[in-house]
């Protein structure tokens, strides 16, 4: 069977963790190898970036990129893990609410803000992760962490329950979002629904479920959901190396860059072969091209 080295654009049903998920797609298709770019909780479904074979090694740029969800809350409830899946630990009565009073609420969060993550992530303290302290029932200080909030719009008002779309950078939790939102409007929430309908260039609308999938990967290089590791790095700029430049970066050796085009603005690169094949991943620094990542992708 050939490699499989390439990224899928899943969408993930509810009721399963991202590595379940990511478990399933690399039995479906023969994967050696097989990870996933950004989590999503069991109770979430949308957009979730598995990568097969040597895509692995780029799962850290796809993280990086912003998301877009589709959530929503309940209000005058608080649940242990800030979403419908704990134990509502605590109520309180929602007061009459106006669409007004929810837009004005809204447009606070709007920005950069400051979040500490629930105690039920995969965060790690000491090694171990939050969610496995919380649920022996301690809890342990977190620092707080800076995230920006590009757009988050009232979509739908049904009380309890309010819609929302959000923009956001990546790090986000949409769960503490809720749960802030309720205190600002004077009462309590949780998350009950989340969808991730995108991250960076990755799209809901293209995204496969698992029945598409198929052990046949030439069947596979022609449908929407699939991306090579090229194309899902499309926003690095390219460069083609020469022979020598060629030879000495895989090898991992710094290569020169005086005298390529580069803006200042770039950081990570495309690396390509004199046949124009891609073969790695490089990082600026000053006028040198450091080798970020090898990629066996083409046989030598």
């Amino acid at each position: 069977m050939r490699p499989v080295n390439v990224i899928i654009d899943l969408n993930k049903p509810e009721g399963i963790t991202s590595q379940q998920a990511v478990t399933k797609v690399k039995r479906i298709l023969g994967a050696k190898k097989a990870g996933h770019a950004g989590t999503l909780d069991p109770l979430a479904t949308g957009v979730l970036l598995v990568c097969l074979g040597e895509a692995t090694k780029i799962s850290r740029f796809l993280m990086d990129k912003n998301k877009e969800y589709r959530a929503r809350m309940k209000l005058g409830e608080r649940t242990d893990t800030l979403d419908a899946e704990g134990t509502v630990i605590e109520t309180r009565e929602v007061q009459d609410l106006s669409a007004r009073d929810i837009e004005e609420a809204v447009r606070e969060f709007t920005g950069s803000i400051v979040q500490k993550p629930p105690m039920y992530s995969a965060i790690k303290h000491k090694g171990t992760p939050l969610y496995a302290l919380a649920r022996k029932g301690l809890t342990v200080d977190r620092a707080s962490r800076q995230v920006d909030i590009y757009a988050i719009t009232v979509t739908g008002v049904d009380l309890p329950y309010i819609d929302l779309a959000i923009s956001c950078s990546k790090g986000t939790y949409v769960r503490s979002l809720c749960d802030d939102l309720g205190a600002r409007l004077g009462t309590l929430a949780h998350l009950t629904s989340l969808v991730r309908t995108g991250t960076g260039m990755f799209t809901l609308e293209r995204a496969a479920g698992f029945d598409q999938l198929s052990s046949d990967v030439e069947k596979l290089s022609t449908c929407p959901f699939i991306y090579t590791v090229d194309d899902a790095l499309a926003e690095f700029s390219e460069i083609y190396l020469n022979e020598d430049d060629y030879r000495k970066a895989r090898n991992g050796v710094h290569i020169n860059a005086e005298n390529l085009r580069l803006s200042a603005s770039h950081r990570f690169v495309r690396l390509k072969s004199p046949k124009g094949e891609l073969f790695g991943i490089g990082r600026i620094e000053d006028t040198k091209i450091a080798i970020e990542r090898i990629l066996n992708l083409h046989p030598q």
